[in-house]
């Protein structure tokens, strides 16, 4: 399986503009608290490389087939999502839909690359977005400069059938499921004040619902790795 190694992402985030206030952190379980112990809170984002099982891709393509191609554009959208149309880039749009959405936004450097982008997506349709990012030479060098820092960053696949990069955002009190190979932001459900996206009720809604098909599939143990987005300590 494709490595989620929090250094690699932390050099990606900085390289793009995000203030070295905020960094990613390994998430070593996802219900023992005294393992989330390290990670202060709020949580801003969970990004989650998760393996494409038989069940998980019977949900995704069932769900897929019921949503129309997403046309939000605009300042008024509550999320700002990506459709990948870049080759080996999962983990970077991953890493740049946790930090370009929900409360992560706070913490972009006014003057990089990132404001930049986020700025000229904001307008632009799926379509135009997606060609934006594509000839985006900023975006291509950051990426392009972490891609050998992982053994196989580059490439997320384990050999079978592929890993997926999902981010886990919380944004108009929602939680979203992001990720450039669906055909939209995906809205899981409400979220209160005091619940960020590692709290219990986002990962039932969130990377639990995707376990929880796979093992009512009689699916083995997912193979997932999940780094979570938060305040430097």
């Amino acid at each position: 399986m494709a490595e989620n190694n929090p250094d690699v992402m932390n050099q990606l985030a900085t390289k793009l503009g995000l203030s070295s206030e905020l960094q990613f952190y390994d998430v070593y379980s996802l219900d023992e608290p005294e393992l989330l112990a390290h990670i202060p809170r709020p949580v801003m984002a969970l990004l989650v490389i998760i393996p494409l099982t038989p069940a998980w891709d019977r949900s995704r393509k069932a769900e897929d087939a019921n949503k129309d191609p997403y046309t939000g554009s605009g300042p008024d959208e509550p999320v700002i999502w990506f459709k990948q149309t870049i080759g080996h880039a999962c983990g970077s749009i991953g890493v740049l839909h946790s930090l370009i959405n929900g409360p992560a936004v706070d913490f972009i450097r006014h003057d990089s690359d990132l404001a930049a982008i986020r700025s000229l997506a904001i307008p632009l349709d799926m379509t135009k977005r997606a060609e934006m990012l594509y000839n985006s030479e900023p975006f291509e060098l950051a990426h392009k400069s972490v891609e050998q820092a992982g053994d196989s960053y580059a490439d997320p696949t384990d050999g079978r059938d592929g890993g997926h990069f999902v981010s886990f955002v919380k944004s108009g009190g929602k939680l979203w499921e992001l990720e450039g190979s669906r055909n939209g932001p995906l809205e899981r459900g409400s979220l209160s004040d005091d619940e960020d996206v590692l709290s219990p009720r986002a990962l039932d809604m969130g990377i639990k619902r995707i376990i929880k098909l796979n093992a009512d599939d009689g699916g083995e143990n997912l193979g997932f790795s999940c780094i979570a987005l938060a305040r430097r300590p």
